[in-house]
Order: C-alpha cells, then sequence, then structure tokens
C-alpha cells in the first residue's frame, strides 16, 4: 500500500517536470529563432548619419550585369551610387516576407538606388547558400543577391538579427540602419530621405 501511495505522487511530479521542461525548451527555442530572424521593424539609427561602413567581399548568386560584370567584389566597388543593403538568409521567414517588397522597390528605383541582398543564412543557422538560391528562386527575385564568407561582418555592423537593412550614400556612408521586415512603402520612403541629401 505505501508503495502506490507513493509512486503516484512521484509519477504527477514527473509529469510535472516533464511538461516544465518542454514548456522551457520550447520558450527558449522561440527566443532563439526570434533572436536569430526579427519579424518586428525597429529603426536602429535615424537619418543623416555618416558613419563609414565595414567593407567586406561577397560572391554574387545572381545580378553581376547590375553591379559592374563580376560575381566576386567587395562592397566599396558599389560606391558612387546609392544602395539599399538587404540582409537575409534563406529559412528566415521575416526574410521570405520582405523580398517582393524589395523586388517592386528594386524595379522602381532602377537607375536611383541600387538593391542588393546579402545572405548571412550561415551566420545565423538560418540555411545554406543552397536553401538561399532556392529562395531567390521561388520568389523570382531578380536584384543583385549574394554571400559574404567574412563572418566579422555581423559584429563589425551590428547585425543583430535576420532582417536587417543598410541604406548607404553614394559616397558610401551609412544613412540608416533598419533591423526586421521592411515593407514597399518604408523603403520607398527611407530612400527618398537619402536621396534627398
Amino acid at each position: 500500500m505505501k508503495t502506490a501511495i507513493c509512486s503516484q505522487p512521484s509519477l504527477a511530479f514527473l509529469r510535472r517536470i516533464g511538461a516544465g521542461f518542454i514548456l522551457a525548451l520550447t520558450l527558449a527555442l522561440a527566443l532563439l529563432l526570434a533572436v536569430a530572424c526579427s519579424g518586428g521593424a525597429a529603426p536602429d539609427a535615424g537619418g543623416g548619419e555618416t558613419a563609414a561602413i565595414h567593407d567586406f567581399p561577397i560572391v554574387l548568386y545572381q545580378g553581376a550585369d547590375a553591379v559592374g560584370g563580376s560575381d566576386s567584389l567587395m562592397l566599396s566597388d558599389l560606391q558612387g551610387r546609392p544602395v539599399v543593403l538587404n540582409f537575409w538568409a534563406g529559412l528566415c521567414p521575416p526574410c521570405r516576407a520582405e523580398m517582393p517588397e524589395f523586388q517592386h522597390f528594386a524595379d522602381d528605383y532602377a537607375g536611383r538606388a541600387l538593391v542588393v541582398g546579402i545572405d548571412l543564412g550561415q551566420f545565423f543557422s538560418l540555411g545554406s547558400q543552397d536553401d538561399a538560391q532556392a529562395l531567390l528562386d521561388d520568389l523570382a527575385v531578380s536584384y543583385p543577391a549574394g554571400y559574404t564568407d567574412d563572418a566579422s561582418v555581423v559584429r563589425a555592423l551590428g547585425i543583430t538579427s535576420l532582417p536587417a537593412t543598410l541604406f548607404i550614400t553614394a559616397d558610401g556612408a551609412l544613412h540608416r540602419k533598419w533591423t526586421g521586415a521592411l515593407n514597399e512603402a518604408k523603403l520607398t520612403e527611407i530612400a527618398d530621405e537619402m536621396l534627398a541629401q
């Protein structure tokens, strides 16, 4: 009899611990995903900033013609025209959601501002280069997009989550940084601010 009385509370206790553990694990994973792949939109820097941009190598998946014909370049090679630099990943849902907005913006602002997408999935555990290429193909994205193997980009540019977007003036200075998904209206607003300077 004592065994039955003791075993029932023990079993209930283990069930409670199991449920608590699963809940804690679920919350931890959700927090990790939220940090790595931010769906919210938050400006990180106001307009008019003139900070220099960390230079890094880019290997293009597509769009070499729009950036001078080479599949391999440095960010500084784009200096001379305003650039909207979007950091994304192949397995990032908010990145996927905003890409059609970037495509519309790229089409509308062709000749005025260049959109370039940089896949950072490997640094955020959000997909491989194959995942990134599959996303570009699935969404029929045509603006220049590639990746970098330079892990220092994440720290040097303060990229804490994806997507993140930098608005870079023609002289290579940071106009504004935005962390989180952007829609076409906000892209247009910030780009117009940058182009008006």
